[in-house]
């Protein structure tokens, strides 16, 4: 068998000893009933399927149907040079691969954070072995080594007008992508959870976990706002079909203030 996937995240391991790091870490968790793993050949044996999804032109979605893991949606975005696959799931088989292809070559793999590396080295090996790119901060997370992961840090180029930024937060190696020809031209923040788009589709969340609620400070969340606020977007996609469709830029601001002024105590006359 050639990879163990945790059931759990969906991030896949070389072998399945013990329990899955990621999940004993204080920002997901194990379930009660204990570790449990699964494979692509019981994945597939269980008729595992994913489809692909047009978000807007050029972005596309892909998630899995049963979802695998936490269940993100992948993002494929497309230029005229390549495309680049962002927040792999936990799932592929040759059918969506050719569908991903269809749109180019992929230049890139990359995961926000590692709670979404799903199969990236599986995703590779379908696509050509395009480079699994991880953040230097968060290398020891790779539950699965391969001559694929590429380390980087800061910020990458990956394709003319397609910028990847590391912003830490969630994890040290938080990142998201700017796409300046996204939205008509208005700019794109592809931001996994890094900075998490809410269900009001006004506003966005910044975490340390999100399903144990354990916020970020007021200080890194204002160095996360300034760092995106030289880029200009006017949408945001997160890790999910969650989004914030206009105005993203100024929304991440205002997000940014509000979480500041209610950990600082600005608000405590209201509780």
């Amino acid at each position: 068998m050639s990879l163990w996937i945790c059931a759990t995240c969906g991030v896949e391991h070389a072998d399945k000893t013990g329990v899955c790091a990621s999940c004993a870490d204080e920002r997901q968790w194990v379930p009660a009933a204990g570790q449990a793993w699964t494979s692509l050949d019981d994945l597939h044996e269980a008729g595992y399927q994913a489809d692909l999804t047009e978000l807007e032109p050029d972005l596309f979605g892909i998630q899995s149907t049963p979802a695998v893991g936490i269940g993100q949606q992948a993002k494929l975005l497309c230029t005229p040079t390549g495309t680049v696959l962002w927040d792999p799931i936990g799932f592929v088989d040759n059918a969506i691969a050719s569908r991903v292809l269809e749109h180019g070559p992929v230049r890139a793999i990359v995961a926000s954070h590692p709670h979404m590396f799903g199969v990236q080295v599986e995703w590779s090996r379908a696509l050509g072995h395009p480079p699994v790119l991880v953040a230097e901060a968060d290398l020891a997370w790779v539950a699965r080594p391969d001559p694929a992961i590429a380390p980087w840090s800061t910020e990458v180029r990956l394709l003319p007008g397609v910028t990847l930024v590391q912003v830490g937060g969630h994890f040290p190696g938080s990142s998201v992508i700017h796409w300046a020809a996204g939205a008509s031209g208005r700019g794109v923040l592809l931001s996994g959870d890094t900075v998490f788009a809410n269900p009001d589709r006004t506003t966005v969340s910044f975490m340390r976990s999100y399903p144990n609620r354990l916020p970020l400070s007021g200080p890194v969340v204002e160095r996360i706002a300034r760092t995106l606020e030289r880029f200009d977007f006017d949408r945001l996609y997160g890790n999910f079909d969650n989004v914030i469709p206009a105005d993203a830029r100024a929304v991440v601001r205002r997000s940014a203030d509000r979480h500041w002024d209610w950990v600082r105590g600005d608000f405590d006359h209201l509780t």
